[in-house]
């Protein structure tokens, strides 16, 4: 049977949807069914109770451990996503699954009301997302979905189809998101970052009034213990930054919440340079696109950079400071950490984000069993509560990825093998307490076993197959 007949074959006929290569591990095994088990026909969900549809950088995460699996249901993961991008290039968080009840989740597509709504923006008519977008890994999951099996790839016309599409979304966040105005693209709501619950949003949401209780009702709390969710003043700030922003019929600049984040711009900055080798794949010139990787780098380091912390920090545009558009936040998380994935960073940066992962503030390979995801030394410290100290498996592969391009094998190589072992014994966990590595949130998630697999099968060297250019910055 050819893979295209196994991809298409009922999954009650198998008991994996996919041909894996030849493997006795068990762990490959065990992601290798978590995936099967999240995949819906054209996309797979980040966990059947609490995330019932597709979201955005989870879909770039997976394909990038489907990849070891199908190169085709890889591809596949991609461009479902793609089809749902709004004519002004943004490529929304969620797309919904028709199939799934409003209240299942929540804000449901009668909330985003994205085909009335973003009309304007040129959301799309015949599928329902949100009008937010997350981190731009895309370029990044494309160029390594394309190595895996570059024959299947040319033959799908793959690349000639998703290089366009991915412009359009560069052109989006490097124009309509400049909203500081240095260069770097802004996040206009918490959970366009990625890191929805972060401290270091506390500060700008301070300044939001929250939306009524009642007008909202929250189902995650349905499959999550409260204490370890955002609390419901949190939520109602959330809801009503998007119901201001949908109300605008989602015109990007106006709203009270607009920050610069140093792992949302360090991923476009990789996609940029992903997007450089994909337009090298297709015959026309990267060159200009990794010289606009590189100034973003350096907008990155000028206005993000902060040597006291000894790591980078989130702008906040709408803070009182004046000069060069908004202040700097103070509250460490691990998105500070997360720009060593580029290579053109200045040796002494590279040296200082090293330290300070390795410091009391994370304790990298001493204190931690994995990255966790806020300062441990914070007041707003909480091992369980989401992304305000629990330790992610993004995050930990996205650190991974960034030591061995600066050399550090070392401390890659033990981080590696810390996330290996609790993705195995956590039953792929959402996230964990990063001292104790007690599973939380939910189980058998989908972006923990795609990278599990990427760990377990990539090499562990980094090399082109990254789509990075580039060397350390005297």
């Amino acid at each position: 049977m050819d893979r295209t007949a196994q991809l298409i074959t009922p999954s009650a006929a198998r008991s994996i949807a996919y041909d894996p290569p030849s493997s006795s591990h068990s762990l490959h095994v065990r992601a290798a069914r978590v995936l099967e088990d999240n995949w819906t026909g054209v996309s797979t969900v980040p966990s059947r109770s609490l995330y019932p549809h597709q979201w955005s950088w989870d879909s770039a995460f997976i394909a990038i451990g489907l990849r070891h699996l199908s190169p085709l249901r890889a591809q596949t993961e991609l461009e479902s996503l793609l089809t749902a991008q709004w004519g002004d290039g943004r490529v929304p968080h969620i797309v919904f699954n028709p199939s799934v009840p409003l209240d299942a989740y929540f804000p449901s597509p009668d909330f985003w009301r994205s085909s009335t709504a973003g009309r304007t923006a040129g959301a799309p008519r015949t599928v329902q997302t949100s009008g937010i977008v997350q981190p731009p890994v895309h370029a990044l999951a494309v160029w390594l979905v394309h190595r895996a099996d570059p024959g299947l790839s040319r033959a799908r016309g793959f690349l000639a189809r998703m290089y366009p599409r991915l412009a359009a979304w560069h052109r989006y966040l490097l124009h309509r998101r400049d909203l500081g105005g240095g260069g770097l693209a802004s996040v206009v709501h918490p959970w366009e970052q990625g890191m929805d619950n972060s401290p270091a949003w506390d500060l700008p949401l301070s300044r939001v009034t929250p939306a009524p209780a009642r007008s909202f009702r929250r189902a995650d709390l349905d499959h999550g213990a409260a204490e370890d969710r955002p609390t419901d003043l949190d939520y109602g700030r959330y809801v009503r930054l998007a119901t201001d922003y949908r109300d605008a019929g989602y015109a990007d600049g106006g709203g009270e919440f607009a920050v610069e984040d140093p792992a949302f711009n360090a991923l476009l900055i990789a996609s940029e340079h992903a997007l450089a080798r994909i337009a090298d794949e297709l015959g026309a010139p990267g060159t200009a696109r990794h010289a606009r990787a590189e100034r973003l780098t350096a907008a990155l380091v000028d206005r993000l950079w902060d040597p006291a912390s000894g790591m980078f920090l989130c702008r906040d545009l709408r803070g009182s400071a004046q000069d060069r558009g908004g202040a700097l936040l103070p509250e460490r998380g691990v998105s500070g950490l997360l720009p060593l994935l580029l290579p053109g960073l200045p040796r002494d940066i590279v040296t200082a984000v090293v330290r300070t992962a390795s410091g009391p503030h994370f304790g990298l390979g001493t204190t931690t069993r994995l990255l966790p995801s806020y300062d441990l030394l914070g007041e707003a410290f909480d091992p369980h509560r989401y992304w305000r100290g629990p330790a992610w498996f993004n995050t930990a592969w996205l650190l991974e990825r960034g030591l061995r391009t600066h050399g550090e094998h070392r401390r890659a190589d033990a981080l590696r093998e810390s996330a290996l072992e609790l993705a195995e014994t956590t039953d792929f966990a959402e996230y964990v307490d990063p001292y104790t590595g007690e599973a939380c949130g939910a189980t058998g998630f989908s972006w923990t076993a795609a990278l599990a697999l990427d760990l377990l099968h990539s090499d562990t060297t980094v090399t082109a197959d990254m789509g990075l250019k580039g060397g350390n910055r005297r």
